[in-house]
């Protein structure tokens, strides 16, 4: 039996008069790509910015393995395995492939050229060739600027750099295909299944639809500040969602997770 990698109890949070997050319990597990889906404003991004540390909720409580956190700050976030990749990607231009991966975790050379500050360059590029080697990317040149990277190759240093390696990291992803051409987008697509395979528990905010329902495991719909739905991919369609997103449709009951056997 496996329990929930991810948990969130009666998460809340309120700017004013206005709860942009109200009471929101879901779990997850590991090993699942799940897509979270919901209109402008619904509370998407204030969810992913509660989960990475970037915002502290009023109320409820997060549990990682089990465990309760409490996040201050998005290394909080890091140090309980989960990472962020905002839309933006927030890579550095005018630095490589490898600089970009390693950006504030950059290893020093040993011995005395360490101790004075001299990063191992050559680590971080067979480093950085490992990682995306792993996730089943296309190469990624290490020392092209990423100015120079296709749009979907900067999208895969992103990744690469956030998942780092552990299996059990918790991905936050925002809308992973969008400003992607067809060809792009397939590989960001194979790369997360590549992480899910890995035992990475992905969850990806997208208004592309189709996407999601080839991509997705399980979906949480969410309209002003609630889940109105949490369903199985295959269990639903198209148009339920749509109905759920827009309120058209009456919110279903969230399901609970099965266990796995």
């Amino acid at each position: 039996m496996t329990r929930p990698l991810l948990e969130l109890a009666g998460i809340s949070k309120s700017y004013g008069g206005l709860k942009a997050l109200d009471a929101v319990s879901a779990s997850m597990r590991a090993g699942e790509v799940v897509g979270l889906l919901g209109d402008n404003g619904a509370g998407k991004s204030t969810l992913l910015k509660v989960l990475s540390g970037a915002l502290v909720p009023d109320s409820g409580e997060v549990r990682v393995a089990g465990r309760p956190v409490h996040f201050r700050s998005p290394r909080d976030a890091e140090a309980a395995g989960i990472e962020m990749v905002y839309q933006d990607l927030a890579l550095v231009p005018t630095l490589d492939a490898a600089s970009n991966m390693f950006l504030g975790r950059e290893p020093v050379r040993p011995g005395l050229l360490g101790r004075l500050g001299f990063l191992d360059k050559r680590r971080m590029r067979q480093e950085s060739d490992r990682r995306i080697a792993e996730l089943g990317a296309s190469r990624v040149p290490p020392r092209r600027e990423i100015t120079l990277l296709s749009g979907g190759q900067q999208q895969a240093v992103a990744i690469a750099r956030a998942t780092g390696g552990d299996e059990e990291t918790i991905l936050l992803l925002d809308e992973p295909t969008a400003a992607l051409g067809v060809k792009q987008r397939e590989r960001i697509m194979s790369l997360i299944r590549a992480l899910r395979d890995k035992g990475t528990l992905v969850i990806l905010i997208t208004h592309d639809l189709p996407s999601c329902f080839d991509l997705a495991d399980r979906l949480v719909v969410m309209r002003l500040g609630r889940i109105v739905a949490h369903v199985e991919t295959s269990q639903t369609d198209m148009g339920e969602v749509v109905g759920w997103i827009t309120g058209a449709r009456d919110p279903l009951v969230t399901m609970p997770v099965k266990e796995a056997q």
